[in-house]
């Protein structure tokens, strides 16, 4: 059986099977230890009954102001050996359980490429909605627009936090 955990810092230096895939995207040091820090029950890590390694790994924390106030993933990965086991929603549960009872946050969102429809689709079938396409916001040799994706929390009853917006917006338009 797979347990989940909060991320310690030793495990930056054993998450490299996680992290050397070419579908997760990986961080400097400060981001991943602001993290620790600042959202220490948003950073788990999922490990092997049997041997202990990293299976996979959730970078959350929680922003903004008023019905802004919301979860937001930064990182969701899981080792390619470990995939299609569920694990990803294991994770994000365990994220926006947090966010709603912790936090008492009105969403939580994400980003992602336009042309990961695999993920996409994962995260459609958690519950989460394409609120809004944000133009050039992977910047690079060749940009590409992601999708700002949500899923209302509890708090949220009648899910304002989700309604799709009509347009499409620019990086410097986010609010958080």
């Amino acid at each position: 059986m797979t347990s989940t955990r909060p991320f310690h810092m030793n495990d930056l230096f054993r998450f490299n099977n996680v992290n050397l895939d070419v579908l997760t995207e990986t961080f400097n040091m400060p981001f991943y230890l602001q993290y620790m820090s600042r959202w220490p029950e948003l950073f788990t890590i999922a490990t092997s009954p049997h041997d202990d390694s990293i299976m996979g790994y959730m970078i959350g924390k929680c922003e903004g102001r008023g019905r802004s106030w919301h979860g937001h993933v930064s990182a969701v990965t899981v080792a390619p050996n470990y995939r299609r086991l569920g694990l990803a929603k294991t994770l994000m549960d365990d994220l926006e359980d947090t966010c709603a009872c912790v936090y008492n946050a009105y969403f939580v969102d994400l980003f992602v490429r336009s042309s990961n429809s695999l993920a996409i689709s994962m995260y459609e079938k958690f519950g989460y909605v394409r609120y809004r396409r944000v133009l050039g916001y992977y910047s690079g040799d060749d940009p590409e627009d992601a999708w700002d994706m949500r899923k209302a929390l509890p708090r949220d009853r009648h899910k304002q936090s989700v309604i799709p917006l009509d347009r499409p917006v620019y990086p410097g338009d986010l609010e958080w």
